[in-house]
C-alpha cells in the first residue's frame, strides 16, 4: 500500500476559465488574469485570501511574480511554475495546502496558439516573431511524431483498425456540442474521422488536439475551510505522477509499460475507489491512442481489446461512448475538441459535474471522477476526485 496522508484533505473551491477560441487575439496575460479573477470570486474570496500561486510554464506565460502584481495578491508564502501538463500543478497545490507552506492556492494555466502550432497564429505577424529565418527543426521521434509512430505499433501489435481512434474523437465532438466553452462544436462522424487527412500516419487530423487560445484556474485550500465556501467541496482523494526510467520517445520499452501503469498502479493502492465506482472519466487525448491506452491500462478492457469494447461502449444514435453502460468519456469535448488545454479541461469538467454544476450535460449523482491527464512518456499523470 503507498502512503496517502493527504487523502481527501485539500479541496478544489474555486474555477474560472475565458472559454477556448482558435481565432483569439489576447495576450497571454489577459487570459490568464481573467480566469483567475473568475477562480477567486467563484470560490467566494478576494485577492487578500490567496497565499500561493502557481502558474503553468505554458508558452508565453507569465511568470508567477508578474500574476501576483497584477493581482494585487498582498503577500504570498509560496509560488510555482511547474512544466505541463496540469497534474503537476495540482500535486504541487495539493502538497503546499497540506504541508502548511500556504493556506489557499491560485492555479492558473494560459494556453496560447504559437506559430510552431496554428497554421493561424503562424500568419498573425504579432505571434510568429521567430520570421523566416529560424532553421527548420529536423524530422525525429520528439513529440507528435512519436506518438504516430506509437499509434502505429499499438494497430500492428493487435490488429486494430484505426476506428478504434474514431470512437474517441467522435465522443469528444459530440460531447463539445453541449459545452459552451468548447472550440468546436460542429457535428462529426465515425466517416469524417476514416476521411479526415491524413497528417503523421496512422493519425489523422481528427486524432491530434486543438491549439486554442484560452485560460483555466483552480482555487484550492484545505478541505475544513471549504466546507464553509459557496459550492460543494471537491477532494482530491488521491493524486500521482507516473514516469518509468526509459521515458523517452524512442526508448520506451513497449506498450505494456510506461508511465500509465505507474499511475494506474498508485492511484488503486491509494484509493478506496477504481472504476466499478467511478461515475465519470477523464482520459486525455491530445492524441487518440492516448485515451485508447488509458482505457485498456485503467482495466476497463484488457490491452488490444480497445476496439471491440468500445464498439460494445458507443451509444448508436447518439455517437458518444458510455463505458460498461453507464460511465460517460469527456463530457466537456476534451483536448480534441474543446481544445488543447494540456489537461485544464479534465480537470475543470470534472470538478464541475462533481459539484453538480455542468448544466444539460450533467451526469446524474456524480460523486466520484477518474481523471487521467497526459501522455505515457515523461507527462502520465492522474487522480482521483470525489465530494
Amino acid at each position: 500500500m503507498i502512503r496517502n496522508p493527504a487523502k481527501d484533505a485539500v479541496a478544489f473551491v474555486g474555477l474560472g476559465t475565458t472559454g477556448f477560441s482558435r481565432h483569439g487575439n489576447r495576450s497571454s496575460l489577459e487570459l490568464a488574469l481573467e480566469a483567475s479573477t473568475r477562480a477567486i470570486l467563484d470560490a467566494g474570496l478576494t485577492a487578500a485570501d490567496i497565499d500561493g500561486m502557481i502558474v503553468v510554464s505554458e508558452p508565453a506565460a507569465p511568470p508567477p511574480p508578474e500574476m501576483i502584481a497584477a493581482l494585487g495578491l498582498p503577500q504570498i508564502t509560496f509560488m510555482s511554475r511547474p512544466t505541463p501538463v496540469i497534474m503537476n500543478a495540482i500535486v504541487e497545490a495539493q502538497a503546499a495546502v497540506f504541508s502548511g507552506l500556504c493556506d489557499t492556492v491560485l492555479v492558473v494555466s494560459p494556453m496560447l496558439r504559437l506559430p510552431w502550432n496554428s497554421r493561424s497564429a503562424a500568419l498573425d505577424p504579432f505571434r510568429n516573431r521567430v520570421g523566416s529565418s529560424t532553421p527548420a527543426i529536423p524530422e525525429s521521434i520528439d513529440m507528435a511524431a512519436a506518438y504516430a509512430a506509437w499509434a502505429g505499433r499499438y494497430l500492428y501489435e493487435t490488429g486494430a483498425s484505426r476506428e478504434v481512434f474514431g470512437r474517441i474523437a467522435v465522443n469528444s465532438r459530440t460531447n463539445a456540442a453541449r459545452n459552451p466553452l468548447a472550440a468546436m462544436q460542429q457535428p462529426m462522424t465515425l466517416s469524417d474521422h476514416a476521411e479526415a487527412r491524413m497528417i503523421r500516419e496512422p493519425l489523422g487530423m481528427l486524432d491530434m488536439d486543438l491549439p486554442v487560445d484560452g485560460a483555466d484556474a483552480f482555487v484550492l485550500t484545505t478541505a475544513d475551510r471549504a466546507r464553509s465556501m459557496p459550492h460543494t467541496p471537491v477532494l482530491i482523494h488521491a493524486a500521482t505522477l507516473g514516469v518509468i526510467g526509459q521515458n523517452d520517445e524512442d526508448q520506451l520499452p513497449s506498450l505494456r509499460r510506461h508511465g500509465q501503469h505507474v499511475v494506474v498502479d498508485a492511484l488503486r493502492q491509494k484509493g478506496d475507489f477504481w472504476t466499478d465506482e467511478v461515475d465519470v472519466f477523464y482520459p486525455y487525448e491530445g492524441f487518440t491512442n492516448i485515451a485508447v491506452g488509458w482505457v485498456e491500462n485503467c482495466g476497463w478492457c484488457g490491452f488490444g481489446e480497445a476496439e471491440g469494447y468500445l464498439a460494445e461502449c458507443w451509444v448508436d444514435g447518439e455517437e458518444r461512448l458510455l463505458l460498461d453502460g453507464r460511465v460517460p468519456v469527456n463530457t466537456h469535448g476534451g483536448s480534441l475538441s474543446e481544445g488543447g488545454t494540456r489537461g485544464t479541461g479534465h480537470i475543470r469538467e470534472a470538478v464541475t459535474q462533481l459539484r453538480g454544476d455542468a448544466g444539460e450535460r450533467q451526469v446524474e449523482a456524480a460523486r466520484t471522477a477518474l481523471v487521467t491527464p497526459g501522455g505515457f512518456f515523461f507527462n502520465s499523470q492522474g487522480c482521483l476526485l470525489r465530494t
